[in-house]
């Protein structure tokens, strides 16, 4: 009995920790020169200089400015930067949907008919080229993209709201194919076979079977235009971030942490929405 007992207890030592270790001490190897290679050091965060710099800005914050006309300036500046963030969304979906629907090989009739599966030479270089546009698109920051609408149309959302659009339309339109192209093809094959168009294919194979990711990742990516569009105004895209610069350009804490709570807000705001939505698709 007391054989059987001990060959059916559970073991007390992870059999795998050897590999584990291993491969936990390659990851810390290999990431020495890459610290070196940025010249990242913690040590002068702790120099005294830089903790009575970094004492005097924090206690620069208190006490908070409330008063009514910059509450009202506020609200503005920070409907400002929602409405930058989903413009700029909006927009960038219309640019992402074309593409992805381009980029999709399963979408091709002439694969359907050509010799092992390849599709057509034409086909296949449309569906490359809107593939290239959106890694062009996407390679290219939102920051850089609005530092050259600041310049083309001014100071102001407009050049933010562009940003958003041309880098966001790349990643969705990335995005979008691959989520796309991930699930089952036959439901698509099947209709395109029996004389569906490419469109009513997408409506009735693909996008059902993918809406509720595909809702989950734009809603995700408002979140991120949020975020973004208060960095843009740092350049003079509008909204919050503008503000903030000016306010910190004058040395006015109260002011910067009164910001930093609304946006902090406006994030869980939009924590809490997408939650809800991503609920509502599911």
């Amino acid at each position: 009995m007391s054989g059987t007992a001990s060959s059916t207890a559970p073991a007390l030592r992870d059999p795998a920790w050897a590999g584990r270790l291993f491969w936990t001490l390659a990851a810390l190897v290999a990431l020495l020169p890459l610290l070196q290679a940025t010249e990242f050091r913690l040590a002068p965060l702790f120099e005294p200089q830089a903790l009575k710099v970094s004492g005097q800005f924090l206690a620069s914050f208190w006490p908070l400015r409330w008063d009514g006309p910059f509450l009202w300036q506020l609200a503005q500046d920070g409907w400002r930067t929602v409405a930058m963030a989903t413009a700029g969304l909006t927009l960038g979906f219309v640019i992402a949907v074309p593409l992805a629907l381009l980029a999709v090989e399963r979408l091709s009739i002439s694969r359907l008919s050509g010799a092992g599966g390849r599709m057509a030479p034409l086909p296949a270089a449309l569906r490359q080229a809107a593939r290239w546009v959106a890694i062009a698109l996407r390679s290219i920051p939102e920051l850089v993209w609005a530092l050259v609408f600041v310049r083309v149309v001014g100071l102001g959302a407009t050049a933010g709201v562009l940003a958003i659009a041309l880098t966001y339309g790349g990643m969705l339109g990335k995005v979008y194919a691959d989520i796309l192209e991930s699930g089952e093809a036959e439901p698509a094959q099947a209709l395109l076979r029996n004389g569906s168009g490419r469109l009513q294919a997408f409506a009735y194979a693909l996008l059902p079977n993918h809406a509720a990711e595909l809702a989950s990742y734009t809603v995700y990516r408002w979140e991120c235009a949020i975020r973004s569009s208060v960095v843009l105004g740092f350049v003079g895209a509008g909204g919050l971030g503008q503000a903030m610069d000016s306010s910190m350009k004058m040395f006015a804490g109260g002011e910067v942490a009164s910001m930093l709570l609304v946006f902090m807000a406006l994030v869980a705001l939009a924590d809490r929405v997408s939650r809800w939505l991503r609920e509502a698709l599911a």
